[in-house]
């Protein structure tokens, strides 16, 4: 596997930092200070987020940032510090698209490796169709499965959450779906 190095610099005294395997006994490449020889570790970013339903339509939000600005995804985002899974897809529920709803069980575990990624979505039950999106969208609206703008989702997370959405609503039968996308 390509290592393809992300931190230059050490973040305790600012030095640089090489990839090498640690004296420790470690059997992965890691960024080590030349300097003070902190070892530091790269790890995965958590995305999270919900499927917020109302009767047969979900909501989606239009991305008004970057990375593909105009297109629609689910209401998720990074995971913050101090908080659990559930509570930052809460949270980018509410920030982006201004939702009410009751969060329910985790639906979809997407492992993205190529890009040092894990996709969290919970599904959640809206207690209204008004929102008030905030300022990364530009704007949050409910679609039937028929409805959807299918060319234009920006993530093939979300897609595939999604197509795995309806599907169980078919069967009135929701799971738990676990995927690693390579």
């Amino acid at each position: 596997m390509l290592h393809r190095p992300r931190i230059q610099h050490c973040k305790n005294c600012g030095a640089a930092v090489v990839y090498r395997l640690p004296d420790d006994g470690d059997s992965r490449e890691r960024a080590v200070c030349t300097a003070c020889h902190t070892i530091h570790y790269e790890n995965p970013l958590n995305v999270v987020g919900t499927v917020p339903m109302w009767g047969d339509k979900v909501l989606l939000c239009q991305r008004n940032i970057e990375p593909r600005f105009g297109k629609w995804t689910l209401p998720a985002g990074f995971m913050e510090l101090n908080e659990t899974v559930a509570e930052g897809a809460a949270r980018e529920t509410v920030e982006e698209a201004g939702a009410q709803f009751e969060m329910q069980e985790l639906f979809t575990l997407m492992n993205v490796v190529r890009v040092g990624q894990v996709h969290f979505f919970y599904r959640a039950k809206l207690l209204s169709d008004q929102f008030d999106p905030g300022p990364e969208t530009i704007k949050a609206q409910l679609f039937a499965e028929d409805e959807i703008p299918w060319d234009e989702i920006a993530f093939r997370t979300v897609k595939e959450t999604l197509q795995l959405y309806f599907a169980d609503a078919k069967r009135q039968r929701f799971g738990f779906h676990q995927i690693d996308i390579q």
